[in-house]
């Protein structure tokens, strides 16, 4: 098996590497940089640029499935410009990938694509699984259709379209972990808003997991990247200064402050999903079930 992986640099692009190639899986690579190009033994780097349409398409040689992770962070502030950056990493590649397949002899059978939980409308109440139809009508909403959007096109070359929607992932180095534990180190962490927004998490590991379970499986469709309990902002928060042993002495980050402090961005923060890990798990055995295990992983 060899597996094309687009955003392979990244920090779940690095995972999911690790853990193909310790599957015995070859792994081929996008980068922009021509300085990240490595060639190791199943590891085969090749240069791509969306913006000018340029694609090394020795890329698909012996490709059966390509991953598309690529695309620009979140965590920026969404000025209108890095708005517009957002999206189309997300989809001018993916419309870059569907060309150059459409016009190259290739093998691939399969098209799986990133996506985020932040297609679900924020609420305090609903639990959200695959088949919940409406978008969030704000700009992540806005994002995650074009983007899942961007990936049901490949069904039109005959592929299986997989679209994996990711959580809060919690990591070592970097993802939504980091920038919580920043200011909970500084002795000035506090749960943010009411704190009583959903936060559906999940282990970096078991992201990586899941999305292996789904090219091995050859699987297509919706499936949530999450951990099976959801917890709110206050509860992560309190968890994770636990077990820094630090304590959360200020008060509640009001939801007003957030807005005025990081514009329309602190939707990410603030917003609320409560999203169901059913389905996937019929694919995949989560490692990390519960939040204390996968901090305790990730922290001690």
């Amino acid at each position: 098996m060899r597996i094309l992986i687009t955003g392979a640099t990244g920090l779940v692009g690095q995972e999911l590497c690790k853990q193909l190639l310790d599957a015995g899986i070859a792994v081929n690579y996008l980068t922009t940089s021509p300085e990240k190009i490595e060639t190791k033994t199943n590891y085969q780097g090749f240069v791509w640029n969306a913006k000018t349409g340029e694609i090394d398409t020795a890329c698909l040689e012996g490709v059966t499935s390509i991953v598309h992770l690529a695309g620009a962070s979140i965590a920026e502030r969404w000025t209108d410009s890095y708005k517009k950056t957002i999206l189309e990493s997300r989809t001018k590649t993916a419309d870059l990938l569907f060309k150059t397949l459409k016009n190259t002899p290739n093998e691939v059978k399969q098209f799986v694509s990133a996506s985020a939980i932040g297609a679900y409308p924020s609420s305090k109440t609903t639990i959200y699984t695959e088949s919940f139809e409406t978008y969030n009508p704000g700009f992540l909403g806005t994002v995650v259709e074009a983007w899942e959007q961007a990936a049901d096109q490949f069904e039109a070359l005959g592929l299986k379209v997989a679209k994996v929607r990711v959580g809060v992932v919690l990591a070592k180095n970097g993802g939504a972990l980091e920038k919580l534990l920043q200011p909970i180190r500084a002795y000035v962490g506090a749960p943010l808003g009411d704190g009583k927004q959903w936060q559906s998490w999940v282990h970096l590991e078991d992201l990586a997991g899941i999305f292996k379970t789904v090219i091995i499986q050859n699987l297509d469709g919706v499936y949530n990247a999450v951990a099976p309990n959801p917890v709110t902002n206050k509860t992560l928060t309190k968890a994770s200064a636990a077990l820094l042993g630090k304590p959360l002495i200020l008060p509640n980050v009001p939801g007003f402050a957030l807005k005025l402090l990081l514009g329309e961005m602190a939707a990410v923060v603030l917003e609320s999903q409560k999203v169901s890990s059913e389905k996937t798990e019929t694919i995949y055995s989560f490692k990390y079930r519960q939040l204390h295990n996968a901090l305790a992983d990730l922290l001690e």
